[in-house]
């Protein structure tokens, strides 16, 4: 039977992040998943440290900011590659008012790090009122990053493809299938609610779409665009528009309104013709104070949750 310190299911975010502190403090594991419902993998990855429709800081903003550069960092030093994109968030003002708290905002000691005072004018998106931009931001390769972390643990012997299944722990002897764990770590996003042990957690699921569109006239700015929704280059050189938040559905199944209030949000910025080449929808594990999920099961030591 193979022995390892942790055994974590689940692998988006959470679950990877998790995962790189483990090979940072030498510790033994196995990752378990299918790499199925993720809404990490279909996420447009931004790193944002503004609530850009309040122009405000977030729980801890300062020190997650700095956290997950130091963290990436330290991924690059095995994945080979920065899978960090320092942009900055431009954010296109909806009216004179907005403009006005915008200045405001930037002038307090906690957000003038973030919040520029200059307003921008481009040329190739509409903004009637300017932009403002928001700086130290920037967003994850997300498909990279999740593509060479994965193929990393698979030549590491260090990840197992399955779903997993709950008939094959035994939390008595601390085993699954053949593999004996003294940790067992749940990362499951919006699968926790079908988690035995954990079901009972006030988890909402918040379901998001995202389109991948292709632009006719190219949009000569660069950086990440946000009105009402994220708008930006790709890799494959199609456009991200998203996402949505639709709490009232809880399946993944593609839904026509968000569809056409994220084309409704390019077409108010965007003013020439584009084509829809991909919709995606993910769902969201969240709680009503948008915190993390963390903690130690009440009566089985050693297994937690981390969403």
């Amino acid at each position: 039977m193979k022995k390892v310190d942790y055994i974590v299911v689940g692998g988006g975010f959470a679950g990877l992040f998790f995962v790189h502190q483990l090979i940072k403090n030498n510790k033994s594991f196995i990752l378990v998943s299918d790499r199925k419902q993720s809404a990490s993998e279909v996420s447009g990855g931004v790193v944002n440290p503004i609530v850009l429709n309040k122009f405000t800081s977030f729980w801890l903003g300062n020190e997650q900011m700095t956290f997950l550069k130091t963290t990436l960092s330290e991924i690059q030093n095995y994945l080979g590659k920065d899978y960090f994109e320092q942009k900055p968030v431009h954010r296109i003002l909806h009216d004179d008012n907005e403009k006005q708290t915008w200045l405001e905002k930037s002038k307090l000691d906690e957000l003038s790090d973030y919040l520029s005072p200059e307003f921008l004018d481009f040329t190739s998106v509409i903004n009637p009122y300017g932009i403002g931009e928001v700086l130290q931001s920037g967003r994850i390769a997300v498909s990279t990053f999740f593509s060479d972390f994965y193929s990393y643990l698979d030549k590491n012997n260090s990840y197992f493809n399955a779903t997993f299944d709950f008939n094959h722990l035994n939390v008595n002897d601390k085993t699954y299938q053949n593999i004996e764990y003294q940790n067992l770590v749940f990362s499951e996003g919006i699968r926790v609610l079908n988690n035995p042990y954990f079901s009972n957690l006030p988890i909402i699921p918040s379901k998001g779409h995202h389109l991948s569109v292709k632009l006719s006239e190219p949009i000569t700015e660069g950086g990440i665009l946000k009105k009402k929704h994220f708008f930006f280059p790709m890799e494959n050189g199609l456009y991200y528009a998203g996402g949505t938040f639709d709490r009232n559905s809880t399946d993944e199944s593609i839904m026509d309104d968000s569809v056409n209030a994220l084309k409704e949000s390019i077409e108010e910025i965007y003013p020439h013709p584009y084509s829809v080449e991909l919709v995606e929808v993910g769902l969201r594990p969240t709680l009503t104070d948008r915190r993390p999920t963390l903690g130690e099961h009440p009566q089985h030591k050693n297994m937690y949750i981390l969403n």
